[in-house]
């Protein structure tokens, strides 16, 4: 899978903002810092998605789908930083 399109790179960039302002939690960054961050962090897993697949021993591995071990890294990142709970 590729990056995110530009416009599915600003669906997450308008949700993640409309998430925030949800929960009255203020950012220090502007709306343009916020999306190049968007951008890097989709950059970012895509530069790095072999060696998340290669961090996950067998067999799950290989029994799970993409979208299931996507879903796994955000239940883990979640969880590590307490985001939304």
């Amino acid at each position: 899978m590729a990056v995110l399109s530009d416009s599915e790179r600003a669906k997450v960039w308008s949700q993640l903002m409309s998430d925030l302002s949800a929960r009255r939690e203020g950012i220090a960054v502007n709306k343009a810092d916020l999306r190049a961050a968007i951008n890097a962090v989709d950059q970012w897993v895509e530069d790095n998605k072999v060696t998340f697949n290669l961090a996950i021993p067998l067999p799950a591995r290989t029994a799970l789908t993409a979208a299931q071990k996507a879903e796994l890294l955000v239940y883990v990142a979640r969880r590590r930083f307490q985001v939304g709970s």
